[in-house]
């Protein structure tokens, strides 16, 4: 057997088909949403839907997920991939919102999955939420607005990310 030896050359490899530069990441302000009512008649609100999604075991108000999760679940300030946004306290201290992180864009943008965000059971996918706080720490955010395919006006204030740890060890054991 005759050995395969490495050589390191300058530049792309000749057998490359993409050049290096696809892979950067463009600036968030160069990012195109791809937001969209996914089911209008869905008739669900943000809890259910989110418990589905990330597959956690809370009910109740969406404004008392923060709590319930202590102790029970891994809370986070910044976002990973299929945690739950807790919003918490636009309009009124008794109001919340949760939605279901599905990408994370950027340290400031991300994509989530959500429900009733416009007040009529529908289901939302692919919309993009972004960091707007002055740290840079996920404390408060701007959520794309859909059907004028802009950013809200509003910036909402953000409790954290609850993690479903337990899902994750038990899907990383069946692709073992």
């Amino acid at each position: 057997d005759a050995a395969i030896e490495p050589q390191i050359s300058e530049g792309p490899s000749p057998h490359a088909r993409l050049a290096p530069r696809a892979f950067e990441r463009r600036p968030d302000a160069e990012y195109e949403p791809t937001a969209i009512l996914a089911d209008r008649r869905a008739g669900l609100q943000c809890v259910p839907f989110a418990r589905r999604e990330a597959n956690l075991e809370i009910f109740g108000d969406a404004n008392t997920w923060w709590g319930q999760a202590k102790d029970r679940y891994q809370r986070a300030r910044a976002p990973a991939e299929g945690a739950v946004l807790v919003l918490r306290g636009y309009e009124d201290a008794n109001r919340g919102h949760v939605a279901v992180v599905r990408e994370i864009v950027s340290d400031r943008l991300i994509v989530v999955d959500h429900a009733n965000w416009l007040n009529g059971g529908e289901v939302t996918r692919n919309v993009p939420v972004r960091d707007v706080s002055e740290a840079g720490d996920w404390s408060r955010v701007q959520v794309w607005h859909v059907p004028t395919q802009q950013w809200g006006g509003r910036a909402y204030r953000v409790q954290g990310f609850i993690l479903n740890l337990v899902d994750r060890v038990r899907a990383q054991a069946r692709q073992a």
